[in-house]
């Protein structure tokens, strides 16, 4: 196979994966307003959620940074080692690349996604995953470890008193 078609190809699937991180973002938090209003039990999972505010972190301090996302930087460098054009583009290139990248000033992209990012906590509030262990809620963690602590305490009072 030619270099240059494999180029093509990888920044083809970088571009596909970035289209899926989008849409996990977007649709992520559609599902968790959706699942608080219908009460569904599958948004309260932890890894999920720990996920899904981790992705809109990355994309909100690389905002806040001027930094243009790694996904976008590592699919030019090899669009251009494939010696491709700005307008030279697949299919998938075409829609992916209009449904992504839009011309608008770098300050609408920083508002957007702290926005995005502080709705996002404002859920994880809201509507608390649960901790994989003992169905535990995040907000009923401190009050656990309080528990815990007392009972380390009590302990500790009971060999003093022996």
């Amino acid at each position: 196979m030619k270099r240059e078609f494999i180029y093509r190809l990888s920044a083809d699937l970088i571009l596909a994966i970035h289209g899926l991180f989008i849409i996990f973002v977007i649709l992520g938090l559609v599902l968790i307003i959706a699942g608080t209003l219908l009460k569904w039990q599958f948004i309260e999972n932890f890894r999920f959620r720990l996920l899904h505010l981790l992705c809109i972190g990355v994309v909100v301090v690389q905002a806040w940074a001027s930094r243009l996302c790694p996904l976008t930087t590592w699919e030019s460098r090899l669009r251009e080692a494939a010696g491709d054009s700005v307008y030279e583009e697949t299919f998938i290139q075409h829609w992916l690349h209009n449904l992504i990248f839009l011309d608008l000033p770098w300050w609408v992209f920083q508002f957007a996604y702290t926005l995005f990012g502080l709705l996002i906590l404002l859920f994880l509030i809201i509507k608390p995953p649960r901790l994989p262990q003992k169905g535990l809620r995040i907000s009923n963690l401190f009050v656990e470890l309080l528990r815990v602590g007392q009972k380390d305490t009590k302990q500790q009072a009971e060999k003093r008193g022996q």
